[in-house]
């Protein structure tokens, strides 16, 4: 029986230590949880009690809530994806699953692709293609990451006044658009006292442009070589709804069973939390 209460844990691997909650019973299916882009383990909060039978490591990826921070020019989905396999290394999980949110859902799309015989198989939350860029494109790529990281130096971290002004300052400059419910949990996990008021734990380096991205062919290679099952939800007004020819992409996966729901690209926080549960859950049982 899934409990619905989380515990912390904490990894000590070779280069940084990492933060993740726990949820379930340490004998059932074990399912690494991976957030979105500057989000937090705290994400899977309202469907991680719903989901039956299994052991869920939810991580604060590096850079991310209660997690340490890499030296300059330490973040990639690579080095993001290879962080996972220490963390399961250091559980003694040979074979494993995956749970992921945008940024983690792209993670697991690479370590399925990567890895085939160590990933059981992958639920995925409104995430899968990363963003890409040519091989033509690279040297400008990469020009706007060195331009980015020196002028890091000069910027300061915005400090509030409380956790409410933090919560307000997440729903009114996210990416995406957040309902305060959910901004409040994610904040909760992701702040830090400073000078008497709140600052990001996160970070800043997570905010520069990425000095490398794959090329739509790199993107594509990945998944088409996934060989466990995958179930993708995509929210119908998520991130990928502006960009006709991703989502045409995907459906041309055969390989994965797509799942869409009205809601938006945080729907797993949102009031669709039930149904996105309902749908992983079976999918995580089907696995078991």
């Amino acid at each position: 029986m899934q409990t619905t209460s989380s515990h912390e844990v904490r990894f000590n691997l070779p280069s940084i230590e990492v933060a993740a909650k726990v949820w379930g019973d340490p004998d059932g299916l074990p399912v690494i949880g991976l957030h979105g882009w500057l989000d937090n383990a705290a994400t899977f909060d309202l469907i991680a009690p719903r989901l039956q039978g299994v052991h869920l490591v939810a991580l604060d990826l590096p850079g991310h809530g209660l997690s340490g921070h890499l030296p300059a020019g330490g973040y990639s989905l690579w080095q993001q994806a290879a962080t996972v396999l220490q963390v399961a290394e250091s559980l003694g999980w040979e074979r494993f699953a995956l749970l992921g949110h945008s940024m983690g859902a792209i993670i697991s799309g690479i370590l399925s692709g990567t890895l085939p015989e160590r990933v059981i198989g992958a639920g995925l939350i409104d995430g899968l293609l990363p963003f890409t860029s040519e091989a033509d494109d690279a040297p400008k790529q990469m020009a706007r990451f060195f331009e980015a990281s020196l002028a890091l130096s000069s910027k300061r971290k915005p400090v509030y006044r409380s956790m409410e002004q933090a919560v307000s300052a997440r729903v009114m400059g996210g990416t995406t658009p957040l309902s305060r419910e959910a901004a409040g949990i994610l904040v909760e996990r992701g702040l830090m006292s400073d000078h008497g008021g709140w600052t990001w734990r996160t970070d800043p380096q997570l905010m520069l442009p990425s000095p490398l991205r794959f090329t739509s062919r790199h993107a594509l290679t990945f998944i088409e070589a996934i060989r466990s099952p995958v179930s993708l939800v995509l929210a119908n007004q998520g991130v990928m709804h502006k960009h006709p020819q991703v989502l045409e992409r995907i459906e041309r996966f055969e390989h994965i069973v797509v799942h869409r729901i009205d809601g938006g690209h945080h729907l797993h926080l949102e009031s669709q939390a039930p149904e996105v549960a309902t749908i992983l859950d079976s999918f995580f049982q089907g696995l078991a």
